[in-house]
């Protein structure tokens, strides 16, 4: 298998702050997806919204890296949504329960349309 290093760009959208990950999201992807976010977070955004559609390999750290994204959201009061999910991760992350604590959207538009309405930001 071979690995591509991980980025996460910042840009916005209508009040919404959207992380593009790119690459492999293992512990590799740390520092970049914790930049991201503060990037993301320094103007408070109404969301933050991860695009996951050039993400390739998720492993167990990166789906905790995930989970350590959606603590701090919580702890600030931002909601989180998603969108970009292969079918396989979208099941990941509906078993291990991260769907319950973030709405997963087919496309950028439903997951930036789509915040405040519902209890998924």
């Amino acid at each position: 298998m071979t690995t591509r290093d991980a980025l996460a760009h910042v840009r916005r959208r209508d009040g919404v702050a959207i992380i593009e990950l790119v690459g492999d999201l293992n512990a590799a992807a740390e520092r970049a997806l914790d930049e991201a976010w503060t990037a993301a977070t320094e103007v408070r955004p109404d969301a933050v919204v991860l695009s996951f559609e050039k993400t390739g390999y998720i492993n167990s750290t990166g789906i905790a890296l995930v989970v350590g994204l959606l603590a701090s959201a919580r702890a600030h009061g931002i909601p989180i949504r998603a969108y970009g999910l292969t079918d396989h991760y979208r099941e990941i992350f509906e078993i291990t329960r991260l769907a319950d604590f973030m709405a997963i959207n087919t496309d950028e538009d439903s997951a930036v349309q789509g915040v405040g309405g519902d209890g998924n930001g």
